[in-house]
């Protein structure tokens, strides 16, 4: 693929990403509110995460049927370690698929979390399934990971 196309590709992958709302945040918004009794409080909003990586076609069925009925185990971690309202969604670009993500984290300490997630044995197993499907983009490859974060360039609730 010459730079040209690929270039396109990113822009393309970048433009889709903002379409779809997806979003990578780094810092946890706070918002005061009042609580039942009328005293102000304030409410710490979820840390909205996210990602992007490629999915091998020869895979896609697999990876589909897997996600249709995800191990109980892997629920409970991702319950257990703050993760909520998670969703993958599916996208061919330019003839190749991408696989964009969304979580919120509403934890209070992101990366021990994500170290408890990656220290779960079913977790790790359900990784074994998933990652060979997986195309990681070149700067996730680089750092020996499979999805790349996304930046947040909107936000309403």
């Amino acid at each position: 693929m010459n730079r040209l196309n690929m270039r396109n590709n990113l822009i393309c992958l970048y433009l889709l990403a903002g379409l779809l709302l997806f979003s990578c945040q780094t810092a946890r918004d706070t918002d005061t509110t009042k609580d039942e009794s009328g005293e102000p409080s304030t409410v710490t909003e979820p840390q909205r995460v996210g990602m992007v990586t490629g999915l091998s076609p020869e895979k896609a069925e697999y990876y589909k049927k897997l996600h249709a009925d995800t191990w109980e185990g892997v629920l409970a971690a991702i319950r257990q370690y703050n993760i909520r309202n998670y969703s993958i969604y599916l996208h061919e670009i330019e003839g190749k698929l991408y696989l964009f993500s969304y979580y919120e984290y509403i934890g209070d300490d992101y990366e021990a979390d994500m170290k408890r997630i990656a220290a779960d044995t079913t977790t790790q197993r359900w990784w074994q399934e998933t990652d060979p499907c997986q195309l990681p983009l070149p700067e996730a490859l680089a750092k020996g990971e499979v999805w790349t974060p996304m930046e947040e360039v909107f936000h309403t609730n």
